[in-house]
């Protein structure tokens, strides 16, 4: 599997790694300036929303603290404006393939810490990861995220041998796996030059909590107890040449209000240092997961009501950042966070080594935590036709192409999301309903897709029915 290279390098400016950027008394400040704010400062914030320019931290703290209830259906109906002013109605699927839960580290809120003795351990072998590959090509899946545990034995040279095996996997359908996007423990500027070479999509890891004091205490031991060793992790990355990034917390550990504004501080120190932000962000809720600490009520819990605004106010702060909700959360509140800015999920996942090869009782014994959503692939991928009235994209063309890191972004900014991306995503759902889908599925998808060529010009009609006729010819792999 290879790539072309990206057409501009990437400039990191200094930074000073001994060093935290997130100033907890500057993000506090902003959260106590914002306090009670009135309905016209709401209203001017999202006024501002709508020009999808993002947010600077006070005017997103002025959302966070808004106490009008009635104003969340004006937010929430902005976030969908510009949720389809930039995606448009595509839906990116991908599955998480947990390659090991080996983990040295002890953190009090993951099934994998290692002093949870009664988990079951496994790292794939590259026969299984094969099977597990083959497993998911037979689902309909081409977007895959890696994952592993922070152990010695997943050093970088054993991911990079475990990712080019993923890429060598091809069904008798033709089914390949074109993206494969990446969460490790972070490693040094030397070791992310390495994985660059297996021809990655994003590398993605997650701060689980920007308040440095709570951080240090539910990371007991292990390298991840460094807080800013974990905190630059997307600065080597970046000088390694990775300009797909994924940055996230864990809601539950903290103030929802502070990890919000954090992690958009975060954001920030990225586009200043690195030059361009993180490519996604993901929300994981905590979940019970066996041998955790924390197996019932989280430190912070965030209920529905509250997740459903962190989503929507994201949306709102950096509107060209992909948003991505994993399968921890129900069918039902999934559905209603796809309207407010997520535009990534995942689909008939497992979260255990070997999962998707396991009967469905075994893998809880080895999993990180508990799932909220156990439908099957196709069955999400109808309600997404039916009920959303979603395209599921399987599309990765702009990676193959090198339209990655700020490329991507400036590409964004003059909607060509909405005039590439969205007829790929047709032409590669035409894939998934030719080589995968029930047939109650490939009847919803085909009208779908007619209802779309409908809305189109013209010209663009001509140009997608000339790909979708050649996809259903046999062709595969083809994108404008």
């Amino acid at each position: 599997m290879t790539t072309k290279e990206h057409p501009h390098s990437i400039s990191i400016s200094h930074y000073d790694a001994n060093k935290s950027f997130i100033d907890e008394k500057a993000i506090w400040a902003a959260i106590n300036n914002a306090a009670a704010p009135s309905a016209e400062q709401v209203r001017q914030v999202l006024a501002k929303a709508r020009q999808c320019q993002g947010l600077s931290i006070e005017e997103t703290a002025l959302l966070l603290q808004n106490q009008h209830e009635q104003l969340d259906e004006e937010l929430f109906a902005v976030a969908r404006e510009v949720k389809n002013t930039i995606y448009g109605n595509r839906i990116v699927l991908f599955a998480p393939l947990y390659v090991s839960n080996h983990c040295a580290n002890s953190c009090s809120y993951c099934g994998f810490n290692a002093d949870n003795h009664a988990l079951k351990r496994k790292t794939l072998n590259q026969e299984e990861i094969r099977k597990e590959v083959t497993i998911l090509e037979g689902m309909g899946h081409k977007r895959i995220l890696a994952v592993y545990g922070e152990h010695p034995r997943n050093n970088v040279n054993a991911i990079v041998d475990s990712i080019q095996t993923m890429y060598s996997v091809k069904d008798d359908k033709g089914g390949e796996i074109r993206r494969i996007n990446v969460n490790c423990a972070p490693m040094s500027t030397a070791d992310f030059k390495v994985l660059k070479t297996a021809a990655i999509g994003t590398y993605q890891c997650f701060q689980e909590t920007y308040h440095q004091p709570t951080y240090e205490s539910v990371h007991l031991k292990g390298k991840k107890k460094d807080y800013l060793y974990r905190l630059y992790a997307m600065h080597r990355a970046m000088e390694a040449g990775i300009d797909d990034v994924g940055i996230g917390a864990l809601f539950g550990l903290y103030d929802h209000r502070f990890e919000l504004l954090a992690m958009l501080t975060h954001v920030a120190q990225l586009e200043t240092v690195c030059g361009i932000g993180p490519h996604t962000i993901s929300f994981p809720r905590i979940e019970p997961a066996h041998g955790s600490a924390i197996s019932e009520k989280p430190p912070y819990e965030v209920d529905d009501a509250c997740f459903k605004r962190i989503v929507a106010i994201t949306r709102l702060a950096v509107p060209y950042t992909g948003l991505i909700m994993s399968t921890r959360e129900s069918a039902g509140l999934r559905k209603e966070l796809l309207e407010l800015g997520v535009s990534q999920i995942s689909a008939g996942s497992r979260t255990s080594p070997g999962g998707y090869q396991d009967s469905e009782q075994d893998q809880y014994d080895a999993e990180q935590f508990s799932l909220g959503d156990h439908r099957a692939m196709d069955d999400i991928i109808y309600e997404l036709v039916t009920e959303s009235n979603a395209i599921p994209s399987f599309c990765t063309g702009c990676y193959r192409k090198g339209r990655t890191g700020d490329h991507f972004i400036g590409l964004a900014k003059q909607q060509f999301i909405g005039k590439f991306c969205q007829p790929n995503a047709l032409i590669t759902f035409k894939e998934y309903l030719n080589d995968y889908a029930g047939p109650k599925t490939r009847a919803a998808g085909t009208a779908l897709i007619e209802r779309e060529l409908a809305a189109m010009s013209p010209a663009r009609e001509r140009n997608v029915r000339t790909c979708l006729a050649k996809t259903e010819a046999g062709e595969r792999d083809i994108y404008l």
